[in-house]
Formats: structure tokens, sequence, C-alpha cells
């Protein structure tokens, strides 16, 4: 893969890499004004090439954490302008890590067989 040096992968995955961390950052100092997002994990973020959306991915424990984190969209919108240089600020959302749903169910399966005696 040509590139600078130093450079490993991919532009748009470098910068999905640093708005998850910017955006890690700021939902944990936003989560000790709102429960909702205390044991919330921001798994992955996907932007357009274009920079003109971010779908942030999280897991959480609470059922009201997509709630929460729409409210707190502009905050964190405001922190990724202020912490990551791009040509234009994403605009965000949210979205449950599919992911998580899926190893959920695989761990539900197994769950199931091993009390079957089948595993």
């Amino acid at each position: 893969m040509k590139g600078r040096p130093g450079e490993h992968y991919p532009r748009m995955a470098r910068v999905n890499e640093v708005l998850r961390e910017v955006l890690a950052d700021a939902i944990e100092a936003e989560s000790g004004g709102d429960e909702r997002l205390e044991l919330l994990t921001v798994t992955a973020v996907r932007c357009d090439p274009d920079l003109r959306r971010a779908t942030v991915f999280f897991a959480s424990l609470s059922a009201l954490a997509g709630e929460a984190l729409g409210e707190a969209r502009p905050r964190l919108q405001a922190a990724v302008a202020r912490e990551v240089r791009l040509k234009r600020t994403p605009q965000l959302s949210f979205a449950p890590d599919p992911a998580v749903a899926y190893g959920e169910r695989v761990e539900e399966v197994l769950r199931d067989l091993r009390a079957r005696g089948q595993l």
C-alpha cells in the first residue's frame, strides 16, 4: 500500500478511529450528568468519504442510551469540531452495534445447546 511513512491503513480508517476516540472521551464526560450514558461503549464509527455524515455504533446496558446520545448530539459534534481537524464536521447519527446483538444471539444458542446436553 502506498502512502506516507507511518501510514499503515487508509485515511478513512484513521478518520474513523480518531472520531471513535474523541467521541468515547466526550461521551464519558457527558455520562457524569446522564446515567443513561454510564455503561456505554463506542464500538466503531463509520464516516462517509465526503465527511458529511458519520454513524456511531455503540453497545450499552441501558435501553435508553440511543435517546440520550440523540440529546447529546450537538455537544458531541461540538467536541469533534473542537478536537479533530477535518474539512467539515460530520453530522452524527447513532446506532446500536449489530455485532453485539449477533454475539448475544450466538451466546443464547450456545447456552440453550449446553442446557439440552447437545454441546
